[in-house]
Parts: C-alpha cells; sequence; structure tokens
C-alpha cells in the first residue's frame, strides 16, 4: 500500500543519501514514499546492520545495499543500486542467481566460499570469494517478498588456504622424492654389477620425475670414430625401440651432460635452438619415441670423471621443473658413486695385496730398526750420552707413533669385522672360540700400539689435577689382585703432598706396569713399597738432562726387592722392545710406555738398581698450584646400547669406514658417510638432520678434521662431535693434552667401546641442551 509523503530516516553514510535523495525511485517500486512497510524495515535492518548487508525486493531482484558493501558496487551505482541485480550485471548473476532463487523459493541459504568472477564497468575484473548469507523476507500471508543478506568477502582467508595447500603438496612431494632417492641409494650402496646400478638409477629416475622413459649412456672413446655413448640401460621402452638406431654422437645437445659441465633441461626440445643441428637425423631419428621435455644430468665420479649420463624424455612439453632436475642431480651422485665402486672392484682387490706386501715390509722393517737401535746404542759416545740418548728416543718417538697409526687402522679393519662375524657365528662352537682368539689377539696388538704410542709420546692426554696420595689409595685393592698374596705391599705417603697434573688412566697404567715388572723381578714373592712424597729438582741435577726444568715436582717411587738390573743394562731399559725377562715373557714395552707418558705430562724419570737388591723406579711428575679434581666414572659405567640417531662418518679408509658404518647400523644408528673433510662438509651443508659428527682426525685433503668440527658446529650448533684416530699427532692434542672440550675415542675400538662411547657423548650433548 502507498505511503504518500513519507521520508526516509537519516541514518547517515553515503546509500542513505541515495534513498533520501529527490526524485529518487527503484525499478518497479517508484518513488520512496510508496514503498511496503515490510521492504522499509528490511532497508532499515539493513542500513544499521555492521556487516556487509543487501536486500533484493520483488520478482525483478531490484537490489540495495550499505555503505559497508559499496566499495564492492561504487562503480555500478548507477545500474544496480535499485536496479534489477539480474538485469543489470547478468554475468555476476550466473554465479549468485541461484541462490537468490533459492531464496525466494523460500529457503534460508549459506553458501561460504562462493567463486565470483567478472568485469566491472570501468573494466577492473573481480576475482572473489564471499560467505554469502541470506533470508527470505515473508508477508503476512507467507509469501516471500523479498531478501535481506549479508555477503563478507573471504577472498584472503581462502587464498592462504590455497597457498596452505600447495605448501602441502609440495612438502609431500619433496618427502616422495627423498624416499625414491633414498630408496634407490640403499638398494645400489655395496653392488658390485655396474649393470644392476645403472638399471636401478634409471627407473628410480622414471619414478621420481615422472618421465615416459629413460635411460644410462656409458661415456665411450672410439679411437676410429670419435666420442659415442654406448646405451647401457633403459627403462619405459624395450631396447628393441633403440636397435635400429646407431648409438649418439657428441652434439650441441649432448655435450654438456657427457662433458660434465652441467645439467639439461629444456621444456621442449623441438624448440631448443641446440636440436636438429647435427646430421644425419637433423633431429630425433624417425621411428624415435617421442620427446618434448628433456632432463640430462651428468654421473660423475668424486673424482671429477663423467662416467656417463642419465637422461630422461616425455611426449608432452613442460613436464620437468626445478624439483625434478634438483631430485635427478641426487639421484646421479649415488649412482656415480655406487658405479665407480662397482668398475674400481678389482682395482681394492690389487690394493688389498699391495697391502699385504706393504705390512710384510713394515715387519722387516720393524726387525731392522730393532737392531739399528741396538747398534745406536752400542755406538754411543759417553761425553755425549745424555744428549744422544734424548735424541734417540724423540727418533723412536716418532717413527713408532707412525708405525702405530697404520696399526691402528689395520687393528679396527680386523676387530670390527670380527666383532661382525663374532655375531654370525654365534651358537657355532669352534668358529666362537677361533673369533675369541682373534679378538684376543687384536686386544694384543691394540695394547703393543698403545704402548708405542705412549713411547712415542703421541698418547692423547686427558690431564687431571690430582692429588697422588688419595689416587694410589683408591689403587690397592686392584694392585693387590694383580700381583697375589706372595707379594707384600706397603704405601707411604707424606704429608703435605702437593697436587700434580696427570692423566689418571695412564698414570694407574704406568704404575700397574711398574707393579707387575717388580714382580716379576722377585719371582712372585717379596715386598713392593710405594711411596710419593714432595721433591725439588736444583740446576745442578736438571743441567745434565734434557727437558727437564728445574723446580717443584711430585715423586711417586716403586720399590723392589728383586734381582735388580746390570748398571750396563740401565740406560737401555726404557727403550721400546728392550727386555731382561726369556723371551715370550714380556713385550719389552712396560717400562717405554711409563717412560713416554711421564715426558709427554712434562716430567723426569730416574731407576735405581743394585743386582740382588732391588730396582726404584722414581717418575717425578711437575707440581700445580691447583685445587684437585673429583674423577668422574668413565664411559665404561654407560650401558652398552645403541639408539636411533643420525650419525656421519668422516673417514677414508674404506675398510675401515665399513666396518664402523656396519657396527653403528647393527646398533641401531642411521649412518651417512662421507670420504673426505670436504664431503662431510658437503653433507652437513645439504641440511640433511644429522645428531653426531663421528670423523677420523687424519684424512687427506685441504679441509682437516678440526676445521670441519668447527664449520660443522657453525650450521648445526646442537651437533655432537666425536674424534676418532690410531694416532692424533697435533690436530687435537697441544702441549701433549687433548684439546679441551675434545670427545676421543683410539683405534682400535671394540663394537662396545664404540657404543658406549657414542651413546655417552650424544646423552651429553641432550643433557647440555636440556
Amino acid at each position: 500500500m502507498a505511503r504518500a509523503g513519507a521520508a526516509w530516516p537519516d541514518h547517515g553514510g553515503e546509500t542513505g543519501e541515495m534513498l533520501r535523495a529527490p526524485g529518487f525511485e527503484a525499478q518497479g517500486l517508484g518513488p520512496v514514499a510508496e514503498w511496503p512497510a515490510e521492504l522499509r524495515v528490511a532497508i532499515d535492518l539493513m542500513l544499521a546492520s555492521p556487516q556487509r548487508a543487501f536486500v533484493t525486493w520483488g520478482a525483478d531482484y531490484t537490489f540495495f545495499y550499505n555503505d559497508r558493501i559499496l566499495d564492492a558496487y561504487r562503480d555500478e551505482n548507477s545500474r544496480i543500486f535499485g536496479r534489477s541485480y539480474r538485469d543489470s550485471w547478468p554475468k555476476v548473476w550466473e554465479s549468485v542467481g541461484p541462490y537468490f532463487e533459492r531464496a525466494y523459493a523460500g529457503e534460508a541459504v549459506l553458501r561460504p566460499g562462493l567463486h565470483v568472477e567478472s568485469v566491472r564497468g570501468n573494466g577492473e575484473k573481480i576475482d572473489i570469494r564471499v560467505d554469502l548469507s541470506m533470508t527470505p523476507i515473508r508477508a503476512t500471508d507467507g509469501r516471500v517478498l523479498g531478501i535481506l543478506g549479508t555477503s563478507a568477502d573471504r577472498t584472503e582467508h581462502y587464498e592462504i588456504q590455497a597457498r596452505e595447500r600447495e605448501a602441502r603438496a609440495g612438502l609431500e612431494e619433496k618427502t616422495r622424492t627423498l624416499e625414491v632417492v633414498n630408496a634407490a641409494g640403499a638398494e645400489i650402496t655395496g653392488e658390485r654389477d655396474s649393470a644392476r646400478v645403472a638399471q636401478t638409477a634409471v627407473d628410480a629416475g622414471v619414478a621420481l620425475i615422472g618421465a615416459k622413459f629413460g635411460a644410462f649412456f656409458y661415456n665411450n672413446t672410439d679411437e676410429a670414430e670419435g666420442e659415442r655413448y654406448m646405451l647401457y640401460a633403459l627403462a619405459g621402452a624395450p631396447r628393441s625401440a633403440f636397435d635400429k638406431f646407431p648409438m649418439p654422437r657428441i652434439t650441441k645437445l649432448f655435450e654438456p651432460t657427457f662433458a660434465g659441465t652441467g645439467i639439461i633441461r629444456v621444456d621442449d626440445i623441438t624448440a631448443d635452438e641446440r636440436y636438429g643441428l647435427a646430421g644425419p637425423f637433423h633431429g630425433m631419428p624417425k621411428g624415435h619415441l617421442p620427446v618434448r621435455s628433456y632432463l640430462a644430468v651428468p654421473v660423475r665420479t668424486p673424482a671429477g670423471d663423467v662416467i656417463g649420463g642419465l637422461l630422461y624424455g616425455h611426449p608432452e612439453p613442460g613436464m620437468f621443473g626445478a624439483a625434478a632436475e634438483a631430485s635427478l642431480a641426487s639421484l646421479a651422485g649415488q649412482a656415480a658413486l655406487a658405479m665407480d665402486n662397482a668398475r674400481l672392484f678389482e682395482t681394492v682387490a690389487r690394493e688389498l695385496v699391495r697391502r699385504a706386501q706393504a705390512e710384510e715390509e713394515l715387519r722387516v722393517l720393524n726387525e731392522r730398526l730393532e737392531i739399528r737401535v741396538a747398534e745406536a746404542l752400542l755406538e754411543r759416545e759417553a761425553a755425549f750420552a745424555a744428549l744422544q740418548q734424548a735424541q734417540k728416543m724423540e727418533t723412536i718417538g716418532k717413527l713408532t707413533g707412525g708405525v702405530a697409526h697404520d696399526f691402528n687402522n689395520l687393528l679396527q679393519v680386523i676387530s670390527g669385522n670380527l666383532q661382525l662375524l663374532a655375531r654370525d657365528v654365534q651358537g657355532q662352537e669352534k668358529p666362537e672360540r677361533r673369533v675369541a682368539n682373534a679378538l684376543a689377539g687384536v686386544q694384543r696388538g691394540s695394547k703393543l700400539a698403545s704402548q708405542l704410542l705412549a713411547f712415542g709420546r703421541r698418547q692423547p692426554l686427558e690431564p687431571r689435577v690430582l692429588n697422588v696420595g688419595r689416587f694410589l689409595g683408591g689403587m690397592e685393592d686392584m694392585l693387590r689382585r694383580a700381583l697375589g698374596e706372595a707379594i707384600g705391599i706397603e704405601v707411604i705417603t707424606s704429608g703435605g703432598l702437593w697436587n700434580c697434573q696427570a692423566d689418571p688412566t695412564q698414570l694407574e697404567n704406568a704404575i700397574l706396569n711398574l707393579a707387575i715388572n717388580a714382580r716379576d723381578a722377585m719371582g712372585g714373592a717379596g715386598k713392593l713399597t710405594i711411596e710419593a712424597a714432595n721433591a725439588s729438582l736444583d740446576d745442578d741435577y736438571t743441567h745434565r738432562l734434557e727437558d727437564v726444568p728445574p723446580g717443584q715436582y711430585v715423586m711417586l717411587a716403586v720399590t723392589d726387592t728383586g734381582s735388580g738390573i746390570a748398571p750396563e743394562l740401565i740406560e737401555q731399559v726404557f727403550e721400546p722392545f728392550f727386555s731382561t725377562k726369556p723371551e715370550g715373557q714380556g713385550s719389552g714395552l712396560g717400562l717405554s710406555m711409563v717412560y713416554g707418558f711421564v715426558k709427554q705430562s712434562g716430567g723426569h724419570v730416574k731407576i735405581y738398581s743394585e743386582i740382588g737388591h732391588g730396582t726404584t723406579v722414581k717418575l717425578y711428575l711437575p707440581r700445580v698450584r691447583k685445587r684437585e679434581e673429583v674423577l668422574v666414572a668413565s664411559h665404561e659405567t654407560v650401558p652398552m646400547r645403541g639408539g636411533t640417531e643420525t650419525i656421519l662418518v668422516a673417514e677414508d679408509d674404506p675398510d675401515v669406514q665399513a666396518t664402523v658404518v656396519e657396527l653403528l647400523t647393527e646398533l641401531g644408528y642411521t649412518v651417512l658417510r662421507a670420504n673426505d673433510a670436504t664431503s662431510a662438509l658437503s653433507v652437513i651443508e645439504s641440511g640433511m638432520a644429522i645428531d653426531l659428527l663421528f670423523t677420523d682426525v687424519v684424512m687427506p685433503g685441504s679441509l682437516k678434521s678440526p676445521e670441519l668440527a668447527r664449520l660443522a658446529r657453525a650450521r648445526l650448533p646442537e651437533l655432537a662431535v666425536l674424534f676418532t684416530s690410531g694416532y692424533t699427532e697435533n690436530a687435537i692434542v697441544h702441549d701433549g693434552r687433548l684439546d679441551a672440550g675434545v670427545e676421543l675415542l683410539s683405534k682400535p675400538y671394540s663394537r662396545e667401546q664404540l657404543a658406549r662411547k657414542v651413546r655417552a657423548v650424544l646423552e651429553a650433548k641432550a643433557a647440555k641442551k636440556g
């Protein structure tokens, strides 16, 4: 019913002003004063709504909206506000019309995320998503007169959701890629058949990047015909598909791959300027598999030699992106290493023979060395005895240190493989006994190498501030068990004993060596006296000695009531392999170890003996003015167990590397490997999650292990580092002491020692982080 003369309430805003404008008429409704009361109430609600609200009215869908929705229709006001939505904006009506019709049919409509596309009157493109809500406006008799609705712009929300879906899809694709590469790497690692390696790599590449077919071509130099490539493995097509074609020659398209200068990725090979330049085919020969997308990666050994190339094709253009290129490059790296290993297998076998010959030469050299040392001792001149003795000891020390390094590496290979073999023969009495005997021999060899390093002053010492009196008190029970009941033991400690600084493990070994030597000299029965006291060595005493400064020392004396040592032999007892015991009853390295340890600790050794009256060996360790350190339990107390962390093994010796990788893998760890420090750093920089770097100290190359550890921690601050070596030189040992904060596992080590040390280092890292 018309309402002549009615004025529109002032709600403020631009759309309210339009309704109050003189002469304003809506399509099919006439002047405002004639509008039905239901429409005026609906428009009042719309104008007051805090949301983006609108009203449509009548069969023509006459359209009104408030200021909050104004920006969406500002350029369309003249043809939309108060006009038929359906007739004025037909393109948008295609998207929203069905929902308006449902509302006019009496249904309350809620449509989240409605996609609306159109073009404004000014030419601007509309591409938005809205949450659309519409409620029918009914007359008293139930008829639907119009619609009151809201339209919330949720474009940004849905764009964020779309980006999240894309990111998740990308992550899933990367995960799948990593799984394929890792599975292929695991399958080809250790494979000695190059054909199987090549086929596995080609198959993995097809699965990895979605190629229709793939192939591996070997580099093959033909003197008569020049550079050619030989098809070695094929996937996605039968080999007969290539039988009728000659092997490809060097071309502009193939050259980067087989020269190793780069990866070739082409979205459409038929449009590439390099395609079709070479005869006789000037492109793909007739009958060749259709190729548009093309991706080729060189297969290059760690030494830089190009074995061949992995080539992949697809009949559709644009199929291979940057991700495919990156994943294929990773696969090619693993394939190159495996192929190189297979090709060099016979070379490795020959190298093993050469090493056996070298070991025999080393044995002969050691025999000659003993003869030369004995000859050198006989040639000494009395006037230069002290100087020549010191120089000779230093020379032998360096020599034996170098020998011990190679020896320890050999022992590590033997020990590791024996321990792995022990698990294989478990429950078989004879093989178990033989493996146990062999391991016992390894332990004796390890002890021999340790004594050589001690004499050569090449042990990685871990000195602690000790009170020797208390230290001896803790050893009494062990000494009594070692010497037997027939040996009386007396320990004398002077009052006010100073502290000294020494490696407690090596000091314990030195005292035990001296005690066992004393027991043997006493024939198993007698008295052993161990005394600790303060001592000062003055200039008069030290000026005749090499590398012994005057000052205050803690003196530890071990005295026996044995047979004594002849005067002419006193100067020889500290030399390696010299022994007064019957053949087969001693290695001649016990006193040499004591001598090397004390000298490496900055101390002095003096021996006094008289035939028939016994021997006294005095050790002088420099006094330190520091508080005694409480000795913590060794790693031997850590439970022998494995873990699930990831360990990167950097070891240049392939045999040592193979055994330690297998030992760690059996313990449950995920193990990565590198042949030198540079390769290890590349693995770390690849972004792989690594918990522990287990690296040999001495490896070839310009990047040294300590620098590798520093760079690795700079990139992975939480990374734990464990060094291993049979001979540390000066890399992590300075002034005869292991550098602060350095963890070292000396070769050769047992499976149990490896497990405990690795576990201890990882748990120490976790505790520090916590």
